[in-house]
């Protein structure tokens, strides 16, 4: 938005914006000449605080739209620009080589123990029947949900909720799901008997890079394991406050992390790359899509003004697995060229793909690795919402036709 239109929307002084901005409270970008623009997110949470004043119909509003917190957690926190689980920096124990595993252990349980590792186990379902339900073509998300569902139907009336193995078996499960379909079904045996959730994701999806890729795979695992309460990781706390089973809590999940919004907003990066023929084409592309006013995806974060701590840890992974892999000459184009306009920092959906492109993965396998990473923090959350004792029931405030006069019983003739 133009500092004219940000400044009506917040309903103050022109120079009360720039003091925002300087504070980092509200980001802008360059345009043409010394004007500037600023990110409407931004200012919509701004708002949403000032509205906080005028009492708690508008605090619960605003919180819904990016607002103040409005739960409890012992999980992970956003501070100073960093995203922490328990107290450790999200990035640090990434760049550290941690195991997917163990930092869902530390998750679950408040323990760090390098030496976790899951039990290999069986799929739970008939995998053969289930390599016929998947359409062929589906996105990896979508499969996901599909085959999650038949889990978790057969998996009916567990309240394991508490039991670390049987929490275990659901990363685990859909990483050996990614190689799902008709003629792969050995694939998915050896998935399951894989060390590690990052080797059956390697196995699966039939990435190539020897030793890194496992690496690599950790690296995206283990940044997307945890983000506090967003949208699909609430959806996973709803389906838990209201009795629901931790497999249908972890299809809740993968349903909204389905969204163009959330997962599969790095299938818009997929595309923006293919706008790309070459990685210098990045420069040219940005510069139409800014004179056309065409939003760039994955760049800037409503909570990371300085940008997504957990980008540079996932492009330094996907550099040192291939270098010269194209999707990542591209991401370091797009992402040097957005910094030389004035733009704003990557987001985890340009390492994802970079990472599943270094990988060799098919379309779609970023959202995949977010999704397989996020049942972590699924499962965590779903135990301390059972353990918080209350369902998530939010009201709604009628703003719709004023109520009509009741129909007499009969009417006159």
């Amino acid at each position: 938005m133009s500092a004219r239109d940000a400044a009506a929307l917040l309903g103050v002084k022109r120079q009360t914006l720039y003091a925002y901005a300087s504070r980092g409270l509200v980001r802008s970008i360059a345009k043409d000449g010394r004007d500037r623009a600023y990110r409407r997110q931004d200012l919509e949470r701004l708002r949403a605080r000032s509205a906080a004043r005028s009492g708690h119909a508008a605090v619960a509003a605003g919180a819904l739209r990016w607002g103040e917190p409005v739960l409890d957690t012992a999980l992970s926190s956003v501070v100073g620009g960093d995203l922490h689980y328990r107290g450790r920096s999200a990035a640090a124990i990434a760049r550290s080589g941690a195991t997917f595993e163990t930092v869902a252990h530390w998750l679950w349980n408040g323990v760090w123990d390098a030496r976790v590792r899951f039990a290999p186990g069986d799929a739970g379902i008939d995998v053969r029947a289930a390599s016929r339900v998947v359409p062929a073509g589906a996105h990896p998300i979508d499969r996901l949900i599909a085959l999650a569902g038949i889990l978790a139907c057969a998996s009916a009336g567990s309240l394991a909720i508490e039991d670390d193995a049987y929490a275990a078996s659901f990363p685990r499960r859909l990483a050996a799901f990614l190689a799902l379909a008709p003629g792969r079904e050995a694939l998915v045996a050896r998935a399951l008997a894989a060390k590690t959730v990052a080797d059956a994701v390697v196995i699966a999806s039939g990435a190539r890079g020897g030793p890194g890729a496992r690496r690599a795979v950790d690296c995206a695992l283990v940044l997307m394991a945890e983000h506090e309460l967003n949208a699909s990781t609430f959806a996973a706390r709803v389906a838990a406050g209201a009795g629901a089973e931790l497999a249908a809590c972890v299809v809740a999940g993968l349903s909204t992390i389905a969204g163009t919004g959330h997962g599969k907003a790095c299938d818009r990066v997929e595309a923006l790359f293919d706008e790309a023929r070459e990685p210098e084409d990045a420069a040219r592309i940005l510069r139409d899509r800014r004179r056309r006013g065409d939003p760039v995806p994955a760049f800037g974060h409503p909570l990371y003004a300085e940008g997504d701590p957990r980008t540079a840890p996932m492009l330094e992974a996907a550099e040192a697995l291939a270098p010269r892999s194209l999707a990542v000459r591209k991401a370091r184009a797009f992402v040097h060229a957005m910094a030389l306009a004035g733009g704003e920092p990557p987001s985890i959906e340009v390492g994802l793909v970079a990472i599943a492109g270094a990988l060799g993965m098919e379309r779609g396998g970023a959202a995949a690795l977010m999704a397989i990473g996020r049942t972590a923090g699924w499962i965590a959350h779903v135990r301390e919402q059972r353990a918080a004792g209350f369902s998530l029931r939010p009201r709604a405030r009628y703003v719709g036709m004023p109520s009509a006069p009741a129909v007499p019983a009969s009417v006159p003739r």
